[in-house]
């Protein structure tokens, strides 16, 4: 035998002596369980600096219509916008309850360039408006965040069972710091 094989051996009994199968069994799925677990880390999407984007006047008039998905507070908005649908970008239209529960967003404001702090809350009780539809994603966090998600039907937080969704606001809560 060679030199080199002779090495190997020694060193194939050594680990062989210093480990068992379950302990590697068990770091092996110890590292599988990490790895599959790594994309569930939360990500700091609020150090990302807003991309600049060559607004021309007619996109900062659109920027500035709450008919427009393209309106500011529509940032992380997900849905029918209540401004089409008979209600406004902060009410409900007439016939329609607003939803108890709500996810936030914080939208910049290229008027007087500050940020706010969105509430969006679902208008509940009528059928989809099927107008406007809007489905914007900045900022938004995945399911596992429920508070900054666009993606539930919040009218599921309602008292009444089965209460369809309508469309969505998009209020003003505070300036954002």
């Amino acid at each position: 035998m060679s030199r080199f094989d002779r090495w190997m051996e020694a060193s194939s009994r050594s680990v062989a002596r210093r480990t068992s199968r379950r302990g590697l069994l068990g770091s092996l799925g110890a590292l599988l369980v990490g790895v599959a677990a790594l994309p569930l880390l939360p990500v700091a999407r609020g150090a990302e600096k807003p991309a600049k984007s060559g607004k021309t006047e007619a996109g900062h008039q659109e920027a500035q219509d709450p008919t427009s998905c393209n309106y500011w507070r529509h940032c992380a908005i997900d849905g029918f916008l209540c401004g089409c649908c008979g209600g406004s970008a902060s009410a409900c239209p007439p016939g329609t309850v607003q939803s108890p529960v709500t996810w936030v967003g914080t939208c910049h404001n290229p008027a007087d360039g500050l940020d706010y702090v969105i509430s969006y809350n679902d208008c509940c009780g009528k059928s989809s408006c099927g107008r406007c539809l809007c489905n914007r994603n900045e900022r938004d966090m995945p399911l596992y965040v429920p508070f900054r998600s666009n993606d539930y039907d919040w009218c599921t937080g309602s008292s009444v069972a089965n209460i369809p969704y309508h469309c969505s606001t998009a209020r003003v809560l505070a300036r954002a710091i």
